[in-house]
């Protein structure tokens, strides 16, 4: 398994690489292509994290674990339920999360598991599909919650998540990565507020790039959000919001107060 990053240096444009304990190996070229060891190696303290991928978009499933549909009484869907969040809402690790301008509501976190596509697809098999998952990475989907119904006549989805900064991905794509086994774990400025398997997920990350795929062409660095499960909640304003998966690393980010 690698865990690959992306970061800035001082001033100079955005690099990426592999990251290793406490260092980063640095590669040039294409990070979904062939990607090529530069041969240098630079201290993790030295760089600031940037998202790790940029997507052109992120596809952001709802309804998609068994405990929450459960919880809201909702039955299980028969295909992936989902909104587009623009690239324009990305946010990187430690990057602020910035409150709306005019908007004084609810803003809700929710932890998740991101799947990076590596190739562009259209129309694959399940079969097929995990040939296209690059790695997995951490997700915040953020949610203005009160403008959700703000108007009776039509649910506002994308709007409430499409914010800038409501897209908080990071701090890296892990390659190779047993996601079966593991849990999304988010905490509350330290307080934990999410604890759930992935096991429990109603379309496997397989199908959801399957059944995705049939509707829209996925394309290099673009970000399938798998959903959450029970313990959404909101953040104040100055509250820090870590998403934590073991093997991919803990997303950080907090409400500006300004």
């Amino acid at each position: 398994m690698k865990l690959w990053v992306r970061y800035t240096m001082g001033r100079d444009a955005p690099g990426f690489g592999v990251l290793d304990g406490n260092a980063v190996s640095e590669y040039e070229g294409d990070l979904f292509g062939k990607p090529v060891a530069t041969g240098r190696v630079h201290k993790l303290d030295a760089l600031t994290l940037l998202s790790p991928c940029v997507p052109g978009k992120i596809v952001a499933l709802w309804n998609n674990f068994h405990a929450l549909s459960a919880k809201l009484g909702k039955s299980i869907p028969k295909h992936p339920l989902f909104l587009i969040k623009p690239s324009t809402s990305l946010a990187g690790p430690r990057d602020a999360i910035r409150r709306p301008v005019g908007y004084a509501g609810k803003i809700a976190y929710e932890g998740e598991l991101g799947i990076v596509i590596g190739r562009a697809c259209s129309n694959v098999s399940v079969a097929q599909a995990t040939d296209y998952i690059f790695g997995y990475t951490c997700v915040n989907d953020v949610t203005a919650g009160d403008l959700l119904n703000e108007d009776p006549n039509f649910a506002q989805w994308c709007r409430a998540k499409g914010y800038d900064t409501f897209g908080c991905i990071g701090p890296a794509i892990a390659t190779d990565f047993e996601w079966a086994g593991a849990n999304v774990v988010t905490t509350l400025d330290g307080v934990e507020r999410q604890n759930y398997p992935l096991s429990d997920m109603v379309f496997s990350p397989a199908e959801q790039v399957s059944m995705i795929s049939r509707d829209m062409t996925l394309l290099p660095g673009d970000v399938i959000a798998c959903g959450t499960s029970i313990g959404i909640g909101s953040i104040k304003d100055g509250a820090t919001v870590d998403v934590s998966i073991a093997g991919i690393g803990t997303l950080s980010n907090t409400l500006s107060v300004e």
